[in-house]
């Protein structure tokens, strides 16, 4: 695949994979992908995962059809980018392998060996010339292991962003690029927030008319969508208007308050309101739709003298993440001692910005009259 002039992709699709990083439910599979820079030296960026290594030599040489490459960029040293970096180095033996002094660090971890006698060490700002294409290395420390650096053509006005502007899914499957790349980006690299505003800023210097990827497809037209997506999570800002409603229901009856407080919402001109059972969806899924809206409803029983697990987990996925700049509405269950409003308010005291509306809802055992007046309240403090 020509990405642009001499530029090569030479990635590969993984539809093995189920669970990406042990954690993250991929359907349709993971994207490694990796570049080829035809010049008077060539540079391969970034390797893959260790199962497509045959497949990734193999698209190498198709590309430079005989000649070896001179240089292998290395961008990232999470595995599923850089397993193939030994396979690499016993391919093409005279090559050197680029990184910055905490990449060859890692690689002697990963590997025994940081390949002392082929490294070149870059530094933040330097540059590279490859003949007519000229590169300099953007670090990005934390965006979203420390070591991690981006690389921009001059030439060809290509931004290599590592894992910055990726998604989970094959690059064989259509799919709605903001969905699988919000749930990629918030599971991800969500706790970052403050190293990616300042990659965008350094981004914002630069004439990038393509951004290529380690996950997900090549970005070449209405770049300022997908730059203007990446400054709102990264600023914790809100993407869509609307709410979202979490919940955990033992019995059903939390349900049916969640459910009451949808329909109540709707008749109130909520734009949108998405709900999700924290027990059978997806998680993932569901911080996603946290930080997309600018509302959240968490409902949920008192159990143990805490919160039911599922919910206790999600909050901690959002806390962990920066969850900031939200308003948080509260449903809460309890035969004989309802906990969970102060438990999940005492969860969120480290949080930043975060407001909790006047009403909370208390349930004992079962929908009433009371406990329903209080969802109306609810429902009209949220839409007002």
């Amino acid at each position: 695949m020509v990405i642009r002039d001499d530029i090569f992709y030479v990635g590969v699709n993984d539809h093995q994979l189920d669970l990406f990083e042990g954690l993250y439910d991929v359907p349709n599979g993971m994207a490694y992908n990796s570049y080829v820079i035809k010049d008077e030296k060539t540079a391969v960026m970034d390797s893959v995962d260790r199962n497509f290594g045959d497949e990734w030599i193999a698209n190498i040489k198709a590309v430079l059809g005989g000649s070896a490459p001179d240089f292998l960029i290395v961008q990232h040293m999470e595995p599923d980018h850089s397993a193939n970096i030994g396979r690499f180095a016993e391919e093409f033996p005279d090559a050197k392998i680029v990184g910055n002094a905490k990449t060859f660090t890692m690689m002697k971890r990963f590997f025994g060996t940081d390949f002392a006698d082929r490294q070149v060490v870059v530094k933040d700002g330097e540059t590279l010339s490859l003949g007519s294409h000229e590169l300099k290395f953007v670090f990005a420390p934390m965006v979203h292991w420390p070591e991690v650096m981006m690389t921009y053509d001059s030439t060809a006005k290509v931004f290599f962003s590592a894992d910055a502007f990726g998604k989970f899914g094959a690059l064989d499957v259509e799919e709605d690029w903001a969905c699988e790349a919000r749930r990629y980006y918030f599971g991800i690299v969500g706790k970052y927030g403050a190293q990616v505003q300042a990659l965008l800023k350094k981004a914002a210097a630069l004439d990038i008319q393509t951004i290529c990827p380690l996950h997900g497809p090549v970005l070449s037209e209405n770049l300022d969508y997908y730059l203007n997506l990446y400054n709102t999570w990264s600023g914790y800002g809100v993407e869509s208007e609307g709410l979202f409603i979490a919940y955990t229901s033992v019995y059903g009856n939390t349900k049916k308050a969640a459910e009451l407080l949808k329909e109540k919402l709707e008749e109130k001109g909520c734009p949108k309101v998405a709900i999700a059972d924290l027990a059978r969806e997806d998680m993932a899924e569901s911080v996603e739709d946290a930080f997309r809206y600018g509302k959240l409803v968490l409902a949920t029983t008192t159990y143990n003298a805490d919160i039911f697990p599922f919910m206790r987990e999600f909050i901690n996925d959002l806390t962990e993440r920066g969850y900031q700049n939200r308003t948080i509405g509260i449903i809460e269950n309890g035969t004989w001692a309802p906990m969970a409003a102060k438990i999940i308010k005492a969860k969120f005291e480290k949080s930043k910005n975060i407001t909790f509306t006047e009403t909370t809802v208390t349930v004992n055992s079962a929908l009433d009259a009371a406990s329903e007046a209080q969802i109306e309240a609810l429902a009209e403090e949220l839409t007002n």
